[in-house]
């Protein structure tokens, strides 16, 4: 390919558009469930640690070999190494079964939000029933279908027009929404007990090997490190980008959104009776629409609530559809229209083949999160730590010698020795349980 390669029009963008990918569903939909599931504050402080040392370096690695190749995963450790290619081809595939369920679950957020609207969403006091009856009618494939076209509309745009400038868009209104959510919660009757659930930490729980294993596992699905959309996107970075700035802004920033979304979701849980903060993924979706049904204008925070998560879902989509975008058009010499078309096409025949072979949602789910993504983030590692020339990837960190990098022998420590031991541990543990 002989195009000039597009690149975001300001560091503010890159920023705001790496952070889009990681703050996801990972962010507001798993992170209150799991962190509920192991004992609230003193989880958080495990998972904040765990983006520290674990995430930060491996999203900066990515970084590097996205800013110094400019191009997609595959070609990128091709140039570099090409016997390591095949961790560029591990981002497709797990970009592929991403694609099979991920839009199944945003197509969820996105029906909710228009049933608040129209009311439908509380014709009936049994909220599972709603929700079942939801999953057994036309309507969940109809918005399966729908997200994948609004995904496809915005890659289509390009990378400024459409990647950069929704993210713009989208980030700060996500975060303003999460605000207003996270007051309306402190009004309610159980904000002081949520809240010593979620800040207050239980050290009797925080350093079990559980947690810990969790923990990992959730700092990579929460910041979408290990599936080569840091790498993706850090290839449109424009030169002179402080990488490790950038990755420090996308971890808290990312860190911020479960925070709020805590914020939002553990008042309202502990503000009516029954309701557990360990109710797992049905927590958004079974639990909540019963809270704003009992508030003031059910219909508005109900529907702002499930905005929120809609557009938090399309900030990651369009990520690993542009993983698959720009594989189709480095490797099979497509232009850009024709490979988001194809690669929408190949999204809608995995969540068809999940929405109704339910084995294959499940499948698809757990392959990617116990399996593909810690191996492309373990091998990331080994491949930053000990192949990367050291001297490309100092330059890359310091933006060829006009930043300091004191840091970076510590970077280098972390890729060799602390992630690749964390994340195998977490691996192996997975594995046997």
């Amino acid at each position: 390919m002989n195009e000039k390669r597009d690149s975001f029009g300001s560091k503010i963008g890159a920023i705001l558009v790496a952070a889009g990918s990681a703050v996801g569903l990972g962010s507001i939909w798993r992170f209150p469930y799991i962190a509920g599931e192991n004992g609230g504050g003193a989880f958080i402080l495990i998972c904040l640690l765990c983006m520290v040392c674990v995430g930060v370096p491996v999203m900066l690695a990515e970084f590097a070999i996205g800013t110094y190749t400019r191009k997609s995963p595959v070609k990128a450790y091709e140039q570099l190494s090409p016997r390591w290619k095949w961790l560029g081809y591990n981002s497709v595939i797990v970009s592929t079964l991403i694609s099979g369920f991920y839009y199944i679950v945003a197509g969820w957020a996105l029906y909710y939000f228009v049933a608040s609207l129209d009311g439908g969403l509380y014709s009936s006091s049994d909220m599972h029933a709603t929700f079942e009856a939801f999953r057994a009618s036309w309507r969940e494939p109809l918005y399966t279908y729908i997200f994948i076209l609004l995904t496809h509309i915005i890659v289509d745009m390009g990378v400024q027009k459409g990647l950069e400038r929704t993210s713009k868009v989208m980030m700060p209104a996500l975060v303003v929404m999460l605000v207003v959510m996270a007051v309306r919660s402190a009004m309610m009757s159980g904000a002081a007990e949520g809240y010593e659930f979620l800040f207050k930490p239980d050290f009797s729980k925080a350093f079990t090997f559980d947690t810990i294993i969790c923990a990992i596992g959730q700092a990579f699905f929460s910041l979408s490190i290990g599936l080569g959309c840091m790498i993706a996107y850090s290839s449109y970075f424009k030169r002179g980008t402080n990488l490790t700035s950038t990755a420090f802004s996308v971890t808290m920033m990312t860190f911020l959104v479960a925070i709020l979304s805590g914020m939002v979701i553990f008042p309202a849980v502990f503000s009516v009776e029954g309701l557990e903060p360990t109710a797992g993924p049905t927590l958004i979706f079974e639990t909540l629409p019963f809270v704003f049904r009992d508030m003031p204008l059910p219909q508005l925070w109900s529907a702002i609530f499930f905005l929120l998560i809609s557009m938090a879902a399309i900030t990651s989509t369009i990520s690993f559809h542009e993983v698959l975008t720009q594989y189709l058009q480095e490797n099979h010499a497509m232009e850009r229209r024709r490979a988001a078309f194809v690669v929408s096409l190949i999204s809608a025949a995995a969540a068809t083949l999940c929405l109704y072979v339910p084995v294959f949602f499940d499948g698809f789910d757990m392959a990617t999160a116990d399996y593909l993504m810690p191996i492309g983030g373990l091998f990331t590692a080994i491949f930053a730590g000990w192949v990367f020339d050291r001297k490309v990837f100092r330059a890359q960190i310091s933006n060829d010698g006009t930043l300091r990098a004191r840091m970076f022998g510590v970077l280098i420590f972390a890729l060799r020795w602390l992630c690749p031991i964390l994340i195998a541990a977490a691996f192996i543990y997975n594995l046997a349980v």
